[in-house]
């Protein structure tokens, strides 16, 4: 089996570390990283790469038309089409408070997406 080298930006501290990693047999060499958090994070994006999805979902009677939601933990990358095709069939009503879970367990992945900002029903 042929040595396989791959290079990561680090996104888990400011320091944004480049870390490379070379594959020899079944041992992964990992170097670059300034912590231990760095070669946590490439072992996970080498094994189960995952994501966190912020975006916004219409609301009717409030001031704004969006409201923004996020999910409440990370989801396995190769999900995130699926979860946000069922994000974007939500329509919520004002009011709604921060917190808010507006799809519990989206996808059964274990994660809910909730609402990120206060948003007041606006009287017409």
């Amino acid at each position: 089996m042929k040595d396989e080298k791959r290079t990561f930006t680090c996104i888990i501290c400011p320091n944004g570390c480049v870390i490379e990693t070379q594959k020899k047999g079944e041992e992964i060499i990992v170097s670059g990283n300034l912590c231990k958090r760095g070669e946590e994070y490439v072992n996970q994006e080498l094994k189960d790469p995952r994501r966190t999805i912020a975006t916004t979902v219409s609301i009717s009677g409030a001031e704004l038309p969006l409201c923004s939601v996020r999910l409440t933990k990370a989801i396995p990358k190769k999900e995130i089409f699926n979860v946000m095709k069922e994000i974007q069939k939500v329509r919520l009503t004002a009011p709604v408070r921060i917190n808010q879970v507006v799809i519990s367990n989206v996808c059964g992945l274990d994660s809910d997406v909730i609402v990120t900002k206060n948003m007041d029903a606006v009287s017409k």
